[in-house]
């Protein structure tokens, strides 16, 4: 293991946590990630194996028969889970929102109906906030829930891009609700859906189309989610009162930024090791080609980025476990790492050469995951847009 990525500071707990899953990647994710990658498969034993490792509770209170770790551990569990194949990752982290969520907001009732077998990955747990045409905006919102008689609710809709979507069994899905307010973000409401596991109908009035073509991020699924008058009872509104879903759905949002920001630091590391390794063995001109100056350069700079952006997502996850506000670096994290896990990745692909563009070599599956890290959990202009406002308020001109 390099000098890089490496965090100050860690528990004896959490350096032992990060050597068996680094341990794990190497031996159990790394030599099956082209081939499940390519067949798109679902890597059902990787999954099983994580299971038993205790990462699908690993942030679950102990007392709801979790690990009870940190966000700074699980980012970093991350971040080497994706160094691996970022598809795994995907599996566990619309799980750990949803768990994170019911943590933060969640009933007594609820977090113990649904948090001991979230721990052992029971239940498994899917994310819905998006829908066709909304895109970031989250105001857009039109699969609606409507009260009925005996105070049970109807939701009818459509919602897209559920990661999970085909193998979850409980999805925290945002609808809106009228409560009555001046403000559309109080007139929505996070609901926790129960179906069964697999595509079709899989409760009443729920139904999981299929699968999702995408060009990366293959394996784990991308789903619709189709609403078409699903009964539910009060008692699936996530903390038991209508109208705080937006609110509730942010707060997942803003830990789902540190997830990706944490994705993108394990792809551009996974790509540095890649190049690194590369240029010390392919010669051209009678040297190795990481004795010519251009590409040395090269690795130097993406040696810099990664390090930047791991430490930037070691900030923002230390400051959400503070329980201080953290929009800003969130924001920062993300933005930054989804950009630099794209140049290094783009570097590395350049350091590959023609090999870079055959999919015998992990560099082209790279580049197109990092496609992905753009765009998940909001754009860079979502980020931007974050950032900017926030600095405004911050440094707003006085007098």
């Amino acid at each position: 293991m390099g000098r890089l990525a490496q965090t100050e500071g860690l528990t004896d707990i959490q350096q032992e946590i990060l050597s068996t899953v680094r341990d794990f990647v190497d031996k159990k994710i790394i030599p099956v990630a082209q081939e499940l990658e390519h067949a798109d498969e679902y890597p059902e034993e990787i999954v099983e194996g994580l299971k038993e490792l205790g990462i699908f509770g690993l942030m679950i209170p102990e007392e709801y028969d979790g690990l009870g770790e940190s966000l700074l551990t699980y980012a970093l569990v991350v971040e080497e889970i994706a160094r691996g194949w970022m598809s795994v990752s995907g599996v566990i982290n619309t799980h750990f929102i949803v768990a994170y969520m019911l943590m933060r907001h969640g009933t007594e009732e609820q977090k113990k109906k649904y948090l001991p077998k979230m721990a052992t990955g029971e239940v498994r747990g899917a994310f819905s906030m998006s829908e066709p045409g909304l895109g970031s905006d989250v105001s857009a919102v039109k699969t609606k829930a409507t009260r009925l008689d005996d105070g049970s609710y109807e939701v009818t809709g459509q919602k897209m891009w559920l990661t999970n979507g085909g193998t979850s069994t409980l999805v925290a899905t945002l609808v809106k609700t009228d409560e009555g307010a001046d403000s559309v973000y109080k007139n929505m409401t996070t609901f926790l859906v129960e179906k069964e596991p697999g595509f079709g109908e899989t409760a009443q009035g729920v139904t999981v189309p299929g699968k999702l073509h995408k060009m990366g991020y293959k394996g784990v699924e991308t789903t619709e989610l189709i609403l078409d008058k699903h009964k539910i009872s009060a008692d699936q509104i996530l903390g038991g009162e209508p109208g705080k879903g937006f609110f509730q759905m942010m707060d997942g949002v803003e830990v789902g930024r540190v997830n990706v920001a944490a994705r993108a630091c394990g792809i551009a590391l996974r790509a540095f090791e890649l190049a690194i390794d590369y240029a010390q063995q392919r010669e051209t001109f009678g040297k190795k080609i990481a004795d010519h100056q251009a590409v040395l350069f090269r690795l130097a700079e993406m040696a810099t980025k990664v390090e930047a952006a791991h430490t930037m997502m070691v900030k923002a996850a230390r400051l959400k476990d503070s329980g201080k506000r953290m929009d800003v670096e969130a924001g920062m994290a993300k933005m930054l790492a989804s950009e630099y896990c794209n140049e290094v990745v783009e570097a590395s692909f350049r350091i590959h050469g023609g090999y870079g563009y055959s999919k015998e070599y992990e560099i082209e599956r790279l580049y197109r995951e990092s496609a992905f890290m753009l765009i998940g959990e909001g754009t860079s202009d979502i980020q931007k847009m974050i950032i900017g406002r926030n600095l405004l308020k911050d440094y707003a001109l006085k007098g």
